[in-house]
């Protein structure tokens, strides 16, 4: 018999494969070559160890708690036989064993959900499966690729593919872990300095003639000529905004003394009347400033 060639034997792991691949490509450059090496061939690697490792204790636990919660409910139903019919000291017996398989299924479970087992298993299994897909049609000149003629002339959508892979595997990783912003707090709305940013400019104060965009509650408003604005429609917008919370107050007092009329219904009435009221005041304003910025133009 011939013998056996150890070194003609086929290694079919996938590193193995696809450095042999790698090596064969026409590309300009050792250093691109080397890129594809650490880049994709080693995340492919890692993300495999990855998944492997995770899926060994991810079985393992969801395994203790499948068995466990079938055999629980089969151990608790034999305590329900007649007592003389069981052998000694076996209400002991399912005592423990009870009690240590849900133990064992409750601890089990804890485990899947502290370390995000089933979650990292899936995570890292899908990225995986990307990553060598992705290679694979680079490699083939297919999908996404058939249009480039050269390994060289796809290289650079490969390798943005494959970054777009990893950042989206440790974005989900990482989410939610390193956000520190916090909420910007509303500004109020000043109707002085919206007024002002809206003059012209030789009626501007120096500060926002200058270019600058920030409006100060303090600007010095004694350089506008307010000599030639109107104030009628300000005053009828004041005067129209306390008539109608007025009524608005009057109109509550009423509905809250009955007894007849519930809280939904009072709050129903508070709505109407207040979009109302607000509508009619943001006609009044809109007008007062345009009338505004009118007269001082003019």
């Amino acid at each position: 018999m011939p013998e056996k060639n150890e070194n003609a034997e086929y290694n079919d792991s996938y590193a193995n494969q696809v450095n042999e691949i790698i090596n064969t490509l026409e590309l300009d450059s050792d250093t691109d070559r080397n890129i594809l090496k650490s880049r994709f061939l080693s995340e492919v690697v890692q993300y495999e160890k990855r998944k492997i490792h995770t899926k060994k204790y991810y079985d393992r636990f969801r395994f203790i708690v499948t068995v466990g919660s079938i055999l629980l409910p089969a151990i608790l139903s034999l305590g329900q036989m007649d007592p003389n019919k069981l052998p000694k000291n076996f209400d002991q017996v399912v005592y423990w064993a009870s009690w240590t398989i849900s133990l064992s299924v409750t601890a089990s479970n804890g485990f899947l959900q502290l370390f995000s087992l089933d979650k990292n298993y899936y995570e890292y299994a899908l990225t995986t499966e990307q990553l060598k897909t992705e290679g694979w049609q680079y490699f083939q000149l297919s999908g996404k690729y058939e249009d480039d003629e050269t390994h060289q002339d796809a290289y650079k959508d490969f390798s943005k593919s494959i970054e777009n892979i990893k950042r989206k595997q440790v974005e989900k990783e990482y989410s939610g872990k390193g956000d520190i912003s916090k909420k910007k707090k509303e500004k109020p709305f000043d109707f002085q300095g919206e007024l002002l940013k809206n003059l012209p400019k030789q009626y501007r104060p120096p500060d926002i003639e200058n270019g600058s965009l920030k409006v100060d509650s303090k600007v010095d408003t004694s350089k506008v000529d307010t000599s030639k604005v109107d104030t009628s429609k300000i005053d009828e917008l004041g005067t129209l905004m306390n008539d109608k919370m007025n009524k608005l107050d009057s109109l509550m007092g009423i509905l809250e003394n009955k007894k007849s009329d519930s809280i939904e219904t009072v709050e129903n009435v508070r709505e109407i009347l207040s979009g109302s009221i607000k509508e009619q005041v943001g006609e009044v304003a809109k007008e007062a400033v345009s009338s505004t910025i009118d007269e001082v133009v003019n």
